[in-house]
């Protein structure tokens, strides 16, 4: 179960790094208006599947999941 957390904790890390620089460099990228809107809907979806697969992850060892939600 630690080694689960710290995996969490390095993955959340590295992902908020991540997210962090992209948010930095995206606005020097000259982009029209509806394309960058729709990097930036992107982005927060990749963003949501990240963390809701850590979750799942957390929750597999506590909650009995139905099979087609177990993380490998």
């Amino acid at each position: 179960m630690i080694g689960v957390l710290i995996g969490v904790i390095i993955t959340l890390i590295i992902v908020g790094v991540i997210w962090w620089a992209i948010q930095q460099l995206l606005p020097l990228i000259p982009l029209p208006p509806p394309f960058a809107q729709i990097i930036r809907v992107l982005m927060i979806l990749i963003l949501v599947l990240i963390v809701i697969y850590v979750m799942l992850a957390l929750l597999s060892g506590v909650v009995a999941l139905p099979p087609w939600l177990h993380v490998r």
